[in-house]
């Protein structure tokens, strides 16, 4: 197969290896604040909610709209097994307004997607037009859930009015990108369990100031197969009138060291890229002592090099006596972090797997944090 030109203008992939993580085990962990009772406010009590992110303008930071700003989440009905909810999920928007997320409803009509559910992505606004990107999970109609993972994206426009309906009719989707099995597997089932698939998943786009348009995205290599080998897929919007992005080698692989790099987004500052990525204990290698937490590298553009922040990559975890707190963080602009809650109050620092049932599960959106971003350092600011 030939290689398009711009596989070789491409980044620089950083590898991150066992070594980069060897020094955490002596020395205390950046952890975020436990939750209380008070910080875990449901939406709904009939609707599970969690991968938030925003409606955007070209920087990354929420868009204003009616008084507060405009949200996107997975939402599924409230099951008795939470865990059951990533068979059902679909994307639903919310209205953020004084502090508080209400719930507007699915985004898509039923059957308008692809595939018999819908995964995470982002969302970019210009000039009235939305353009929403996201993964189509496994095939409309299938009659058991499949973890075949693709890549679209969606367009509309965002209405003006006051109350009512919040989006015109949406456009057909338009498949951004497809693996190939030459840089990244495009087998994505592995052991058919959430949480150690392999990955095709969680776009999300990057604009330069020159105008081009870079893709992320979760992957699993296709040069380095095995139980671990999770990367950061990129891939850069090719010239033409057909929308597709040309794949590109990753920027993070970690092929050896964990299986998934989850919701990779960029956040410009200071002069620097911020590239950011969720990853849970469990997803590890064997031997490696990483934990639940947000991770990132910096670079001074998009194409690398990277380096990883404060060393190692950890840039917070869950806190020891709550590792499945809070996941999927997504860092916005002004360096506030978004979650949401997960398994929390169950204060048991050696529990190695979440308990069973809805006792201890929030389904929500979490409190959220603030970030310090200094050059290679990265920490919370004290509070929140």
């Amino acid at each position: 197969m030939t290689l398009p030109d711009a596989f070789f203008e491409s980044p620089v992939t950083l590898k991150w290896t066992a070594r980069d993580l060897g020094g955490l085990a002596a020395q205390p962990l950046p952890r975020s604040p436990v939750l209380v009772a008070g910080d875990v406010r449901r939406v709904a009590d009939d609707l599970d909610v969690w991968d938030a992110w925003p409606l955007a303008c070209g920087k990354g930071m929420p868009v204003r709209w009616r008084g507060g700003e405009l949200w996107f989440a997975l939402a599924a009905p409230a099951f008795e097994d939470p865990e059951a909810r990533h068979g059902a999920a679909r994307i639903h928007h919310f209205h953020r307004i004084d502090g508080r997320f209400i719930h507007l409803g699915a985004t898509f009509p039923e059957g308008f997607t692809p595939g018999s559910r819908e995964w995470s992505g982002s969302a970019h606004y210009d000039e009235g037009e939305v353009a929403l990107y996201f993964t189509s999970a496994g095939t409309r109609g299938e009659a058991e859930p499949t973890f075949q993972q693709r890549l679209f994206a969606a367009t509309t426009r965002l209405l003006d009015e006051t109350e009512g309906p919040v989006f015109a009719s949406w456009s057909e989707p338009v498949e951004l990108t497809v693996p190939v099995d030459l840089i990244y597997m495009s087998r994505h089932d592995a052991t058919g369990q959430v949480g150690e698939i392999k990955a095709f998943r969680d776009p999300a786009t990057w604009r330069t100031a020159q105008g081009d348009e870079y893709l992320l995205f979760t992957a699993s290599s296709a040069r380095q197969l095995g139980r671990y080998n999770g990367v950061i897929g990129c891939a850069r919007r090719a010239t033409g009138d057909t929308g597709e992005f040309e794949k590109l080698p990753p920027l993070i692989d970690a092929s050896g060291l964990n299986n998934e790099l989850e919701r990779p987004h960029v956040v410009a500052y200071g002069g620097q890229l911020y590239l950011f990525w969720s990853t849970q204990a469990k997803v590890f290698a064997p031997g490696i002592a990483a934990p639940t937490g947000l991770y990132g590298a910096v670079a001074d553009r998009i194409k690398g090099p990277w380096r990883l922040l404060n060393g190692h990559g950890l840039v917070f975890a869950n806190p020891a006596a709550e590792p499945f707190q809070a996941y999927s963080w997504w860092v916005l602009p002004d360096l506030s972090v978004t979650s949401f809650v997960d398994y929390w109050g169950i204060d048991d620092a050696e529990a190695e797997q979440k308990p069973a049932g809805r006792a201890h599960f929030g389904g929500t959106f979490a409190p959220f944090l603030q970030l310090r971003l200094d050059g290679t350092r990265a920490m919370l600011k004290s509070g929140r």
